[in-house]
């Protein structure tokens, strides 16, 4: 696509957006309250079921799995699930390569955001920029965060905490979509 085109192209995404805002705000104050409890419910659940399964299986930070549940849950089981791919797969692209860069360059600021542009470029090429920005958080999470141990351990921990929570959000959102389809009568 060149340049005028995909300039184009993003503009006219920018208004179909802005037109998908009008709606919603034009939608009854009641609706915007039942989605937002039901969205806050399936938070909650999630991010309950997320970290005290992390708390079960005694990994090292249970609360990873709580905070990813609460970022993947969307309004729709569907929106859920994309969410959760986007996840994993950046969790997996983060993790490889903050575990290489760890182990051939150790603590550096430098080699950190490297490692970060390098994880969002991958996902870009790979053609999944939506796991971009969540392989750079799991960058940091592995590059930044405090820890004691080899890296690679703290990678693995920290992916395997991120599926906890992933899990746990898509569970609560099937559960939650079969509710919904039971009690309202809605069909998707």
């Amino acid at each position: 696509m060149n340049g005028p085109a995909f300039r184009e192209w993003r503009r006219e995404l920018g208004h179909f957006n802005q037109q998908l805002q009008d709606i919603y705000q034009r939608l009854p104050w009641r609706h915007r309250l039942g989605n937002g409890l039901s969205l806050a419910v399936q938070a909650i659940a999630g991010a309950s079921l997320g970290y005290g399964l992390g708390l079960l299986l005694h990994t090292q930070q249970a609360f990873w799995g709580a905070l990813t549940a609460i970022a993947v849950t969307q309004q729709t089981y569907l929106d859920t699930r994309k969410s959760s791919r986007d996840q994993v797969i950046g969790a997996a692209i983060g993790a490889l390569i903050a575990m290489i860069a760890s182990y051939l360059v150790q603590d550096n600021y430098l080699v950190y955001v490297v490692t970060m542009a390098v994880s969002i470029v991958l996902c870009w090429c790979f053609n999944i920029g939506n796991a971009g920005r969540l392989s750079a958080t799991t960058v940091t999470i592995v590059m930044l965060v405090p820890h004691t141990g080899p890296f690679w351990t703290i990678a693995l921990t920290r992916l395997g905490e991120v599926t906890i929570g992933i899990l746990s959000a898509l569970l609560v959102t099937g559960v939650a979509h079969k509710l919904e389809q039971r009690w309202l009568g809605e069909r998707s």
